[in-house]
């Protein structure tokens, strides 16, 4: 649950008063870091007594930890608002972050690897059995700063959630610091308030005044995916009100900044979109300080300054920190801000794992919303997208990369990052492969691995052989309506469990992993993102659906934004001087090729997608709503084959039926064994889970009545 503004300011305080006075005893030191953790709770031994491997028994502690940065460290200028901050006596800025640890109970029986990961929207993380049978240990490190996870919005001992605690930005003389923040509701309907959400999570800031002639609300009829909009009608003032309401507390109803109450009630198929002054931002990026602080710490320390033990004190050798979607753009975000190096100047990670993550995260900006997605209007895609230096063309920004920070201090960590195709169609992931006029393949580093998941959803789907159609998914959780086709099963499961393999032996022992494996401009595998081009078949499914010429002009458009010159577009700091922004050009992306089928080509093996079912659609299409027609945010589709040719020839399907290709089952679970003893051997498939896919055909549904 979000803390709104009061809140925020009165848990900074707290924060400066109640860590003041826990860290009396503190001495100054050069460098400012870690001083004190807190366990809140340990529970030993942990999973039910269960036993991993030779890492015997495991245990968890929950806890805090306290610390404080030098706003003058060249490892911490970076932040944004950081001068800004109230210092304590030291001259040093003050932050809490919650940490969930998993380790063996006897720490002489583990692989020293650490495995830090990194939070999505306040979620604790715990360590999947599989690195528990290798031994190895987690660590969950708060760092979002305006999401508390718990209902009280302070830490309290045993939250369950994940957080940080970071100041507040205020002005030289002590005055608030003010700026617009803009929120938008989609499809709202009837007499009911709504509150504004970012992706999941109502939105963070209130309005410094419930004054609805301080604030603009206005709703849209159409938006282009290239952001033109249609339809635009400015509610008046007196019609809409800061305030909860219903059809039983009808207009104004009660006061309440966090919610828009409207004198008619919201028409459906809408976007309402507000622009309103806000105050006092919390200082966000001090949460990825804090982040690399827990990591140095546990890795470096052999206690607090209080005395207090560091629990693996001496036994981690490697850190490998990882994060998934919001959390994977957070951890690109860490690398490019150089918090790869403490403020003692020693390297804090040894590998780094983004995962379906293709950009970096908007949170470094005054008023930064960290829970959006890139959707219109949305943060994110600013400054560099790709790992080595490069020019980026199109928007004249000076040449840079994610890398540039870490290479001059030579404190780079081993990269791997995967991602599938949702995060081409709705992530603009191509961007960062071939830059910003979608001319040239980027090199990657020697330190840098990439792996494609061709046709995949985001994250994967639930695997599996069996011919039926699934669940009809929801394009997001933020009203954005529900997709046209089954939700994509293609896995990534297996694929993921053989790359965690190479990556641990990368770090560990040096052993190079499988090399890269991705579309490129020069195989001819990445094509203009439009049917011809793409060799995309016309599937009747897709031809009646609210789009019938996906994948035509339908990929989420990258766009160049103009917040106004109080912003750093290369960094993405600063502060946007006017919201919404202008959209200065739409910039040229592309995706990949596919077969005749529509399932594309050119990405690491999968054995579901060497024996299709179907076509496997890395988007979907928005059946309903404001978005009707448009890319279902996030999701993937699948059309199954047909079963027979005269189902097929009915239908005018012109892709093969399953009867056609494999002729029988026994045929498609001998194919399967040949398609997974392939990948085993090219290192993308461990033996265990090869066994277990052949079992899972034989057992399947797959001509199979």
């Amino acid at each position: 649950m979000l803390p709104n503004v009061p809140e925020l300011v009165r848990r900074s305080a707290l924060l400066s008063g109640a860590v003041a006075a826990a860290l009396l005893a503190w001495t100054p030191s050069a460098q400012a870091r870690v001083k004190k953790i807190v366990i809140d709770t340990k529970v030993s031994p942990a999973f039910n007594g269960a036993s991993f491997g030779t890492a015997g028994q495991y245990e968890t502690l929950a806890g805090r930890v306290f610390g404080e940065l030098d706003p003058n460290d060249p490892h911490n200028t970076i932040i944004n608002d950081i001068e800004l901050a109230t210092r304590n006596p030291n001259g040093k800025v003050e932050y809490m972050a919650t940490f969930f640890l998993v380790k063996p109970i006897d720490m002489s029986k583990s692989s020293h690897l650490m495995w830090q990961d990194v939070p999505n929207r306040g979620g604790r993380i715990t360590l999947a059995a599989a690195s528990r049978i290798d031994g190895d240990i987690g660590l969950s490190s708060g760092w979002q700063g305006d999401d508390s996870g718990d209902t009280a919005h302070q830490p309290a001992p045993g939250n369950t959630n994940a957080y940080a605690v970071v100041p507040i930005a205020r002005n030289r003389d002590g005055s608030p610091i003010k700026g617009f923040v803009m929120g938008r509701i989609l499809n709202a309907s009837g007499p009911n308030s709504s509150p504004i959400i970012e992706h999941s999570n109502p939105i963070p800031y209130k309005p410094v005044t419930l004054d609805t002639t301080q604030a603009r609300l206005e709703s849209h009829d159409h938006e282009t995916i290239d952001g033109v909009v249609n339809g635009v009608t400015v509610i008046p003032s007196s019609d809409w009100a800061w305030a909860s309401c219903s059809a039983t507390n009808p207009f104004p109803g009660t006061p309440d900044p966090t919610q828009i109450c409207l004198k008619n009630g919201f028409a459906p198929n809408k976007v309402h979109q507000v622009v309103f002054t806000a105050q006092d931002p919390p200082i966000l990026a001090v949460g990825s300080a804090a982040f690399r602080d827990a990591a140095s710490f546990f890795k470096y320390e052999t206690q607090d300054d209080f005395g207090t033990p560091n629990p693996v004190a001496g036994g981690i050798s490697w850190i490998i920190t990882r994060g998934s979607s919001q959390s994977g753009t957070f951890v690109r975000q860490l690398i490019h801000y150089g918090f790869t190096q403490d403020e003692a100047n020693r390297q804090v990670y040894d590998g780094a794992w983004p995962i379906i993550a293709a950009r970096r995260i908007g949170l470094n900006f005054r008023f930064a919303k960290p829970d959006l997605v890139m959707k219109l209007y949305e943060a994110g895609s600013e400054g560099p997208l790709w790992w080595h230096q490069f020019p980026d063309h199109a928007r004249g920004l000076p040449p840079g990369g994610i890398l540039d920070r870490c290479e001059r201090s030579k404190t780079c960590p081993k990269i791997v990052e995967h991602f599938g195709a949702a995060e081409v169609w709705g992530q603009k992931l191509t961007t960062g492969w071939v830059g910003t006029d979608a001319k040239n393949d980027i090199p990657l580093p020697k330190n840098v691995r990439r792996y494609y998941f061709a046709s995949s959803p985001h994250g994967g789907g639930r695997g599996g052989f069996n011919v039926d159609g699934g669940n009809i998914p929801q394009c997001n959780s933020n009203n954005y309506g529900p997709g046209t086709f089954p939700s994509n099963p293609l896995p990534q499961t297996q694929t993921v469990t053989a790359l965690r393999f190479h990556f641990r032996n990368w770090v560990m022992k040096g052993t190079l992993p499988p090399d890269s494996v991705y579309p490129t401009l020069a195989a001819k595998t990445l094509v203009a993102p439009t049917k011809a081009a793409m060799g995309f078949p016309d599937i009747p499914a897709v031809l009646a659906s609210a789009n019938p010429d996906a994948p035509n002009n339908f990929i989420q458009a990258m766009m160049q934004y103009d917040w106004g010159s109080g912003l750093d577009y290369s960094d993405n700091t600063g502060h946007h001087s006017f919201e919404p922004p202008i959209v200065r050009r739409v910039l040229n992306q592309v995706a990949p090729r596919t077969d005749r089928d529509g399932n594309e080509i050119g990405g690491v093996p999968v054995v579901l997608l060497q024996a299709p079912l179907g076509t496997y659609l890395g988007w979907n299409v928005t059946a309903t709503g404001f978005h009707k027609g448009k890319v279902c945010n996030y999701q993937g589709g699948w059309i199954p084959f047909a079963k027979t040719q005269a189902e097929r020839l009915a239908n005018g399907d012109p892709r093969l039926s399953l009867e056609e290709r494999y002729g029988n089952h026994q045929n498609y679970v001998d194919l399967v064994g040949a398609a997974a003893k392939k990948i085993v051997a090219q290192g993308f498939l461990l033996q265990a889970d090869a066994d277990a896919l052949v079992a899972a055909a034989a057992a399947s549904n797959v001509l199979n009545p």
